[in-house]
């Protein structure tokens, strides 16, 4: 497997995974509608290059295939981490968010899906709240979630 920096020839792959991804993945832990609201069948893809652009996007590629992507913004947001339904379980966003951890300077902030919540959790992110997210007229719940990579402790004094 090889890991590369996103080139604008990736995007229609990209969306296409993206769609794919979270219709069968998380749709153990999302209602129909909230998948369709979450990822709709329509794309602008010019507006998902260009933040993909604007981020510092990876990509998991093996046999002229993408596997998976993840973005991460020069604040430490990682936005987005999502693989193949058919490669989950195989170190593939591991190996990607490794990559995209190194790349920022202190913590690290993203909002995960009921689904991501636990691999996140298990790379040492904490939840910081739960939340309802509105997305075309539909909510849905994630959770804000933190990686200290400063060494500092995250919990304030009482």
């Amino acid at each position: 497997m090889l890991i590369r920096e996103y080139r604008i020839s990736d995007c229609r792959d990209i969306v296409n995974l993206f769609y794919d991804t979270v219709h069968k993945v998380n749709a153990k832990d999302y209602s129909k509608e909230q998948l369709d609201a979450w990822a709709p069948a329509q794309t602008d893809l010019e507006k998902w290059n260009r933040s993909l652009q604007e981020h510092y996007c990876l990509v998991a590629i093996e046999n002229n295939v993408i596997l998976g992507f993840g973005d991460i913004d020069k604040t430490g947001y990682l936005d987005r981490l999502y693989v193949r339904a058919d490669y989950q379980g195989k170190g593939i966003a591991t190996a990607i968010c490794d990559k995209l951890e190194q790349a920022v300077q202190g913590d690290i902030t993203t909002c995960a899906s009921i689904t991501a919540k636990p691999f996140f959790e298990k790379r040492g992110y904490i939840v910081v709240k739960e939340q309802r997210v509105k997305r075309l007229g539909v909510f849905l719940t994630n959770f804000c979630m933190r990686k200290n990579q400063t060494g500092f402790c995250l919990k304030t004094r009482e």
